[in-house]
């Protein structure tokens, strides 16, 4: 298999190791990742079916630590952050003052006075720099730990028994979106059971140089179970599959979390003041003009990003993501569309360039694990 070495990209930690398992790279954000190791097809369905193993080491970390560490977050982001007990986690998302979307968060509160950021790979100086913006007259630091983490994840239905075989953590009693410290491979790291696939799933924060050794723990212990390497091609239709957002594509600073049906994540009744909240309070009392749908076609194309949606001769939105479904076996998208078409079974059609292909609006996300 070609390997692809784009120029003036970041290497992973695990970079030697996705090469010797003859991965194809990309570069994405800035990093040299894997885009697949053989069929992305196989890497989706063991995701699905068994496990995938994942690097996310591009992911951004950022620290806000003091006295004022809490109330600085709830005015920096649209979520109630003070309100995390130590050692949950809470997604959420960072606005312009316009409501706009600048990035989606994961926030892990790692002792009262200590949170850890997570941020996506091209974001992750920007988030810095807003952070540290948003933090002046507060009693805080706020430090880019990103260099001190690589990021590796397990991911399916069979990461608990996998990742219980290397770890001291007591896994039944971690719930989903909590982190705890722990070890594996005779390294402290800190251990969450988040991700982004729509599957059961554990991240793992640890020193860039021992990532390799607990990659190799962890595909061993994964060996029985039908583990196996995964990039980031399944990785998109996973998340697509489980309706959630890639910022670039559905977020962006030109929506707010109201157009993608986020608003949930936006706290107002939180104490003080937040960056967008006028103009977020405006846009959930006058509503979007454009909404976030599932669309659903019979065929064997799928509407990719940019791609125009018409009712009869009208375009009335654009495909934000799309791909052929490998676990329904049907192209799927996410589009975003004029509201007065988002009811589920209305029938629409996308350009495929030039051919309009008949697709029919459902409800997100389009796979729920059982």
């Amino acid at each position: 298999m070609t390997v692809v070495r784009p120029t003036a990209s970041t290497l992973s930690p695990l970079d030697s190791v996705h090469a010797a398992a003859g991965a194809s790279f990309i570069d994405f954000g800035g990093w040299r990742m894997p885009v697949r190791y053989g069929s992305e097809l196989a890497e989706h369905r063991a995701v699905r079916e068994a496990a995938g193993i994942f690097d996310l080491s591009h992911m951004g970390e950022i620290e806000i630590s003091g006295p004022e560490a809490a109330r600085m977050l709830d005015f920096a982001l649209v979520g109630h952050l003070s309100a995390v007990a130590v050692g949950r986690a809470r997604y959420t998302m960072l606005c312009h003052d316009n409501g706009g979307v600048l990035d989606d968060l994961v926030v892990y509160r790692l002792a009262a006075d200590r949170f850890l950021v997570v941020a996506n790979a091209a974001n992750a100086h920007v988030i810095h720099v807003l952070l540290r913006d948003r933090a002046h007259g507060f009693a805080v630091e706020v430090t880019n730990r990103s260099a001190e983490f690589a990021l590796i994840a397990v991911q399916g239905p069979r990461s608990a028994a996998i990742v219980g075989a290397v770890t001291d953590a007591e896994l039944a009693a971690l719930k989903y979106y909590a982190s705890v410290p722990a070890r594996i491979a005779g390294t402290d790291v800190l251990l969450a059971r988040t991700g982004y696939t729509g599957e059961d799933g554990f991240e793992v924060y640890c020193p860039p140089e021992r990532a390799a050794d607990i990659w190799q723990s962890l595909v061993e212990a994964g060996d029985p179970h039908g583990l196996i390497p995964a990039g980031l091609a399944c990785r998109d239709t996973l998340r697509l599959e489980a309706g959630m957002p890639l910022y670039g594509n559905e977020l962006h600073v030109g929506v707010t979390p109201f157009e993608v049906g986020l608003g949930r994540v936006v706290k107002f009744d939180k104490p003080g003041a937040f960056v967008g909240r006028a103009a977020l309070a405006a846009r959930r009392d006058s509503g979007p003009e454009r909404i976030l749908v599932g669309l659903v076609g019979d065929g064997r194309r799928a509407g990719r990003h940019g791609y125009p949606i018409f009712h009869g001769d009208t375009e009335i939105g654009v495909v934000t993501s799309g791909a052929l479904s490998p676990t329904l076996g049907r192209p799927i998208a996410m589009a975003m569309v004029a509201p007065k078409y988002a009811e589920p079974g209305t029938a629409l059609t996308v350009d495929l360039r030039g051919r309009h292909e008949p697709v029919e609006v459902v409800a997100l996300p389009f796979y729920s694990r059982s």
